[in-house]
């Protein structure tokens, strides 16, 4: 009888230790959120936030008063050799009102090719106040050969911003991903060379 108690006892601790499992899982997965916009943040500079909110939670009311210009800057690392520049170089935005802003990606290698973009703001002391809603800094880039394509960024600049800053400069870096770029070499795309 003792032996058909311990498969039992065993199948038991095992459902245990399994819910267990999932429960950790489930709860890193929406427990790493909040780290990942820590870390966008503090890292990068980027709010990751949706619209800026008013005390309370309301939506925050544009800032007639004033205008900030906010300045576009792109460049690409030279492992990736795409053609990366925004259409626009200065956007005069008031803050508190929702703005896109489109760069424009061109990938004229002979072979398809992933990046990622790496967003920075300046002033430092501004990127708390600059609100990104939309990005494509936020996922992978793929560009087939040959391919061209713009690339939207939605962002606030939040009303708060300090009135003395009046420039924002937004700029990107794309970097060639190497792992994504090879993922897809194994999928029977050619693979850019290891230099």
């Amino acid at each position: 009888m003792s032996a058909r108690a311990t498969p039992a006892a065993a199948a038991r601790s095992m459902v245990r230790k399994l819910a267990i499992v999932a429960g950790v899982a489930f709860f890193l997965g929406f427990g790493l959120v909040p780290l990942y916009e820590i870390a966008c943040e503090k890292v990068f500079g980027i709010r990751l936030a949706g619209e800026p909110a008013a005390e309370g939670g309301a939506v925050a009311m544009i800032d007639e008063s004033r205008w900030v210009t906010v300045q576009f800057d792109a460049s690409v690392n030279s492992k990736l050799g795409w053609e990366f520049k925004p259409r626009v170089r200065n956007l005069r935005v008031r803050p508190g009102e929702v703005i896109e802003a489109w760069y424009d990606a061109g990938n004229p290698a002979a072979i398809p090719l992933v990046g990622n973009a790496v967003p920075s703001v300046a002033p430092a002391s501004a990127s708390m106040y600059f609100n990104k809603t939309e990005c494509f800094c936020f996922t992978e880039q793929l560009l087939g050969a040959g391919e061209r394509r713009g690339m939207p960024v939605r962002f606030v600049v939040d009303p708060k911003l300090p009135r003395e800053v009046t420039t924002i400069t937004l700029a990107y870096v794309f970097y060639l991903n190497d792992t994504a770029t090879r993922r897809l070499a194994g999928q029977g795309l050619p693979a850019p060379d290891a230099s």
